[in-house]
């Protein structure tokens, strides 16, 4: 198999005294028994995405190593300390329950500590949206977690986040990338200081947890959240660490685990794919949920800050929640809460994304607060609160089964998210009602809006360049008209560009710029595309919506719009 030399170029460097002798090795036997493997570990560096960095672990500049992320902790203890001048420098560092996250995160550690940095590591595995609040709590200048969230087992990764709680954006997150692309692994200072090094826990869990209760608790009567029967799953990953606890210190004792996927393990093995976005990922839950004819199925993925969500539909079967109508639920209920206590001033905000519900927007309306909207990830909604101090973050959320409430955590949070959506529930059944109800209310009010997602995964280089090659048909070869519908208007995220197709107008686009496109049709249907920024994926996004004239007439209109999705589908030959 012929290697192209820029591939063997830094094959060679890594077979340098540079790196330990286990790594050369690993190289050795690739070179002889694996080159495909070799290619694939070596054709280009990891990149931050919309989440960080995520990567297979192994050797290889496009591999999850000591190396690899020793390399972006000195390029970020560099543009600490240059940014930082004078000051004493403080990082925060977690990591989830992935296999050996907690080696990394003491390499990490002893990285930062040999560049003269303050490191708070906590002592064991914790949910992604603690290291956030920490990073406020301890006044650190950055932080760090090591996860790959829902990636299957051989991933893990490096998620840097600042001062604010929020994760990185720019202009910090280019320059940082600078730093770290000029720098030579042989410039990595590996030689802890371990005085610099101070191991984290119960302090924070406690403070993180009663924050959390307080930020996430709305009234809810003792009898009704005794009424509740919950079931939880962490899916073998951190959220145990923190949601049982804040669960019962919010006064929610009918709460019963998964026992098979209660213990944290980084194999996942209950599992095809630990996202609560899977269905399949939540069967062991609706099972114990169906024998225990408990309300509500909650679950978290390995770092929590994804949450899925099943409820009792009007039959009584247990139905799976997408992430815009969980998003949706608690948006309603958080804009009322606020309304009935008299904290809606008119300079309030809640967050969404460009590809989840245009429901969001209505909801913003209707109670006179506006509906800031970012790219994909919740890094852009952690920028909005810290560029608008000004305004009051309310909450917000993403299709991706994340939700924020309140400022405490500047992540998705599926503690806190967990925590709200029982609130919801216990009120809405002590008041005779129940989540599915309240969902179907809302689409009486606003119209149904229906939303769907389709992944589509491509390994690999080929698959890398068949994503590519996607996106440039949709631009280059735009599509006039979808399942009968004309093409009214395409925003295009990348040149920064919108078309306005009926008047033949174009607009300028103010949200940074990323590799989205999307189609309007003429009856309000949205189609989004885009490739993922930590997965080898490219996803399609459709949101379609009509009136709903009354409750009882929901089944019937779904099953419209579910046809409707399935035309567009079709059409676009994605199936």
């Amino acid at each position: 198999m012929h290697i192209d030399k820029h591939i063997l170029d830094k094959v060679n460097e890594w077979l340098t005294p540079v790196f330990d002798e286990k790594t050369q090795e690993a190289i050795k036997e690739m070179i002889t028994s694996a080159p495909k493997e070799l290619e694939d570990s070596f054709y280009k560096n990891l990149e931050f995405g919309t989440g960080g960095m995520r990567g297979i672990m192994g050797v290889g500049t496009n591999r999850i190593n000591k190396y690899t992320l020793g390399k972006n902790t000195q390029g970020l203890s560099d543009y600490l300390k240059k940014v930082f001048a004078g000051e004493e420098i403080k990082v925060a560092i977690a990591y989830d329950c992935r296999n050996n996250s907690n080696t990394l995160a003491k390499i990490v550690a002893d990285v930062f500590s040999a560049n003269g940095i303050k490191v708070y590591l906590f002592s064991d595995m914790r949910p992604t949206p603690e290291l956030s609040f920490a990073v406020r709590h301890l006044n650190c200048h950055a932080g760090i977690v090591l996860t790959a969230s829902h990636n299957p087992p051989e991933y893990n990764g490096y998620k840097v986040y600042w001062q604010d709680g929020g994760q990185l954006v720019p202009p910090q997150d280019g320059e940082i990338i600078q730093v770290i692309e000029n720098l030579q692994y042989s410039e990595i200072n590996f030689e802890a200081n371990e005085s610099l090094i101070e191991y984290i826990d119960t302090v924070i869990d406690q403070a993180f947890w009663k924050s959390t209760v307080e930020n996430a608790s709305f009234s809810t009567p003792q009898e009704a959240k005794d009424n509740l029967k919950i079931v939880y799953t962490p899916l073998h990953g951190t959220s145990v660490k923190a949601i049982p606890n804040v669960l019962d210190l919010a006064g929610y004792k009918n709460v019963n685990i998964v026992e098979e996927q209660k213990v944290p393990n980084g194999n996942f093995p209950t599992v095809k794919s630990p996202n609560p976005e899977e269905p399949e990922a939540l069967t062991m839950a609706l099972e114990l949920a169906d024998k225990i004819k408990a309300d509500i199925v909650v679950g978290t993925d390995p770092d929590s800050d994804r949450l899925g969500v099943a409820i009792r539909d009007l039959e009584g079967n247990m139905k799976l929640l997408n992430g815009n109508q969980t998003m949706v639920i608690m948006t309603a209920f958080l804009l009322e809460q606020w309304k009935r206590s008299g904290k809606l001033k008119g300079n309030e905000f809640i967050g969404s994304t460009i590809v989840s519900t245009p429901l969001m927007l209505e909801l913003a309306e209707t109670y006179g607060v506006e509906c800031k909207v970012g790219l994909t990830g919740f890094k852009w909604i952690a920028k909005f609160i810290k560029d608008f101090p000004n305004q009051k973050f309310i909450g917000g959320g993403e299709e991706s089964f994340g939700y924020m409430v309140g400022d405490n955590v500047r992540d998705k949070d599926a503690v806190a998210a967990i925590l709200l959506v029982c609130e919801i529930a216990a009120q809405a059944k002590a008041a005779g009602s129940s989540l599915f109800q309240e969902l179907i209310n809302l689409s009486v009010d606003y119209g149904f809006y229906k939303e769907h997602l389709i992944s589509i995964t491509k390994k690999g280089i080929e698959g890398a360049n068949e994503i590519k090659q996607m996106m440039i048909n949709l631009r280059e070869h735009p599509l006039t008209e979808i399942a009968g519908e004309r093409v009214v208007c395409i925003e295009d995220y990348q040149s920064s560009k919108g078309k306005d197709l009926m008047n033949d107008d174009q607009f300028e686009i103010t949200i940074p710029k990323s590799n989205v496109l999307i189609y309007y049709l003429e009856d309000g249907s949205k189609i989004c595309a885009r490739p993922s920024g930590t997965e080898p994926k490219i996803k399609f996004y459709f949101s379609v919506h009509q009136v709903l004239p009354t409750a009882e007439q929901y089944k019937a209109v779904e099953k419209e719009l579910d046809a409707k999705i399935a035309r567009i589908i079709a059409e676009m030959k994605l199936n």
